[in-house]
């Protein structure tokens, strides 16, 4: 392998590392430890304090 080749071979380990973590944390953002929605959640709970 050239020098070339185990740079390229780095770079794309890194963007990957890097990519996973980005999604991994998107999602993290939008779920709760329950695996339900949070922007759900708000929704359901302003639905119910409107009823009352």
């Amino acid at each position: 392998m050239s020098f070339g080749d185990i740079l390229y071979v780095i770079a794309m380990g890194i963007f990957v590392f890097l990519t996973f973590g980005i999604i991994r944390n998107y999602y993290k953002s939008k779920f709760d430890d329950e695996g339900q929605r949070i922007d759900m959640q708000e929704k359901k709970i302003s639905e119910e304090r409107e009823e009352k």
